[in-house]
């Protein structure tokens, strides 16, 4: 389907300039270039799900964020001011550690056909945390919709050469506006707009290829709450 885009992209430059007088593509080429860029950013955020990587974030208000992914067998970690959510082959696993006492919650693993569902990040968001996901979820649809409005730079983040775009009016997304930077691996490097009827502003502050194991590791001491297999009753896992 891309290479579709960038046929239909060449071919109108190339009528163009064989008819005199023509100067700029019209909205419909410009529409479709647009489309391509945010679509490229879309796969090179899809496609980082296959690599190993930890990233550091500053949130809004000076707080901090971690993103961290590893392979064989695949799974993730995404902890943030006040919780910590683990998804392996095992289990999805919720910790909060606002309290002195850290109860964590092990849910059903999540599988290629069912992810986890939103309700396990709601502590993420709340926190002013986006996940890579959310911000994916956004290009999609912004590539959807042809009468989105495109501003592009490039920049560093953290040492990251990132491709930044500015959306203006997406249509069937989580939020119409936003800005964000995808780097070439495909990370996220920052998001600024409005979710859940909050202002986010992420920014990434260290990016690594190698993970420490222990960070998708349930927090030593914590109370244990084992749902996988009785999803409506609390069942301390041994």
């Amino acid at each position: 389907m891309f290479l579709f885009r960038r046929g239909l992209v060449a071919a109108a430059l190339v009528l163009c300039a064989a008819v005199a007088g023509c100067s700029d593509l019209d909205e419909p080429g410009q529409g479709l270039a647009r489309n391509d860029l945010v679509s490229d950013l879309a796969t090179q955020m899809s496609d980082a799900a296959g690599l190993t990587y930890e990233a550091s974030y500053q949130l809004s208000g000076g707080e901090t964020a971690t993103v961290a992914q590893a392979q064989q067998p695949t799974r993730s970690a995404y902890v943030y001011p006040g919780g910590k959510v683990t998804v392996t082959s095992d289990a999805t696993t919720r910790c909060s550690t606002r309290t002195k006492a850290t109860t964590c919650t092990m849910t059903a693993p999540a599988t290629p056909t069912s992810p986890p569902p939103a309700k396990v990040f709601e502590g993420a968001d709340g926190a002013g945390m986006v996940l890579p996901s959310t911000v994916l979820a956004l290009l999609n649809a912004a590539v959807l919709d042809n009468d989105v409005e495109v501003a592009q730079h490039d920049t560093t983040i953290a040492g990251r050469h990132a491709t930044c775009v500015q959306l203006t009016g997406v249509d069937g997304a989580a939020t119409r506006d936003f800005t964000t930077c995808i780097t070439n691996e495909g990370a996220l490097g920052s998001f600024n707009g409005i979710l859940n009827s909050l202002r986010v502003d992420v920014a990434m502050t260290h990016y690594a290829e190698s993970v420490p194991e222990e960070i998708f590791e349930v927090p030593k001491a914590a109370k244990l709450v084992d749902r996988r297999r009785h999803p409506d009753g609390e069942q301390p896992a041994a």
